[in-house]
């Protein structure tokens, strides 16, 4: 997976835009979603939050807001960049 270089914090745009084959589509994805600005370059207040996160912190964070759970009830997994719940938190 090629957006494996991109786990750490500080690495939003880059990792979306190989996710999505596009920095162009990842550009308007994130303005969309209300991350960055209409300039394309200048992240909003949401999107610094979003940026300083680790691919984990973030796919971590959108479980527990799908799910209405706590995040400690979550386990990421780096090579499938999905989230796992933990035994009996339902």
């Amino acid at each position: 997976m090629a957006s494996k270089k991109y786990m750490g914090s500080g690495e939003l745009v880059n990792r979306l835009s190989v996710q999505v084959g596009s920095r162009d589509f990842a550009i308007k994805l994130l303005q969309k979603r209300g991350h960055l600005g209409m300039d394309g370059k200048t992240l909003t207040s949401e999107g610094e939050k979003r940026n300083n996160m680790t691919a984990e912190q973030r796919a971590i964070s959108r479980a527990s807001k799908r799910y209405n759970k706590p995040e400690e009830n979550f386990k990421y997994n780096a090579d499938k960049n999905s989230v796992i719940k933990l035994k009996n938190i339902y």
